[in-house]
């Protein structure tokens, strides 16, 4: 059950004193809430606890606390609630959630220590960036907000909280930032060469040098490669379809039609129709085979990703302009383009004339 207690205390001001007031609630002897603000006046302060106190009891009216389900049971539920709309990189992500330990956590036991160690097991087993992990926080606190209107589960988001300046403090999650890094002419030679070398396993069956080359060409998203299918493909324009295209306004029904350029249609021509897939293989595996080979040639700081950013490049490079370059990657606003652009060629403009303000 919630509670507050104000504490009157000395300040630094001319007035000499203040109110705390402080709200705590524990559930099976688990601290799940502890909170305090700073006020003027007592009767401020009684006002916030007793407002706070309220819409933490109010959480449970009308719905029944969680005996035995777990945090993968929460995920089902709205993975399967056909009234949750989800897009498709979030439903991806809630999948992936699944397979952590997290997933096994009984709701009623979730604390702030439990999202930290998710946080942790992310960053040090799986190797990912906390811009990675700051998405899998964001998508899990919005099902826990959800959960009470949509389900009748009295849990909401207090333990998110709770532990993100904790999150923040320790680096495990951050904002998403602008990255710059380009694999150099010799680093996409050796990567080129050590997937070929990969390839002839006897347990691999996938085309990693093959994708890897057409994911430059293309400046595809790994998702997208892995979902472009033969329906898709116009002989006439050498172009390919590519559905629910990610788009910050809208992605449901995005499809775009991409230009395959240089070697990327005979690529593309080469590969087996035997699947109604182009390339139909999974792209986590993909991306997996590609860390372990760029962790084995020692070069750091490249990400699957960067591929993407080493495409429009190069389309640049070969004199392309930004709307022609946009018909390949897909953007809707050339301002990100626009910024490839300028770090390729941050003096592009020296060799302009300006007519002097004289004459």
């Amino acid at each position: 059950m919630a509670s507050y207690h104000i504490e009157k205390i000395a300040t630094a001001s001319k007035q000499g004193k203040g109110y705390r007031c402080r709200i705590r609630e524990r559930r099976n002897g688990v601290s799940v809430i502890d909170k305090s603000k700073f006020f003027a006046t007592k009767k401020a302060a009684e006002t916030w606890g007793k407002r706070e106190v309220s819409i933490i009891e109010g959480v449970g009216v009308g719905g029944y606390f969680p005996t035995d389900e777990t945090i993968g049971d929460l995920l089902k539920m709205a993975l399967t609630d056909p009234t949750l709309s989800t897009k498709r990189t979030k439903r991806s992500n809630l999948k992936q959630l699944l397979e952590y330990p997290i997933s096994l956590i009984p709701l009623k036991e979730f604390n702030e220590n439990h999202l930290i160690g998710h946080c942790n097991y992310r960053i040090e087993i799986d190797e990912v960036q906390a811009q990675t992990v700051a998405v899998d926080v964001s998508n899990l606190r919005s099902i826990f907000k959800k959960a009470k209107a949509m389900w009748g589960m009295a849990i909401n988001d207090h333990v998110f909280k709770q532990a993100h300046p904790t999150l923040v403090y320790m680096g495990l999650v951050k904002k998403s930032t602008r990255r710059s890094r380009r694999p150099t002419q010799e680093e996409i030679k050796l990567l080129h060469q050590a997937l070929s070398e990969l390839e002839q396993s006897p347990k691999c069956c996938i085309p990693y040098s093959t994708i890897f080359e057409f994911s430059i060409l293309t400046c595809m998203r790994i998702g997208e490669v892995c979902s472009i299918r033969w329906e898709d493909v116009n002989e006439i324009q050498r172009a390919v379809r590519v559905r629910d295209r990610k788009d910050p306004r809208k992605k449901e029904g995005n499809h775009q039609w991409v230009p395959l350029l240089g070697d990327a249609w005979d690529i593309l021509q080469r590969q087996p129709r035997d699947s109604e897939l182009i390339f139909p293989y999974h792209s986590r595996s993909i991306t997996a085979g590609f860390r372990r080979t760029r962790k084995e040639l020692g070069i750091e700081d490249l990400r699957y990703h960067d591929l993407r950013r080493e495409g429009a490049s190069r389309l640049f490079e070969a004199g392309f302009t930004i709307e022609e370059v946009a018909q390949v990657t897909g953007h809707r606003s050339l301002n990100i383009l626009w910024q490839v652009y300028t770090e390729l060629y941050p003096n592009s403009l020296q060799g302009k004339k300006v007519k002097s303000v004289l004459t």
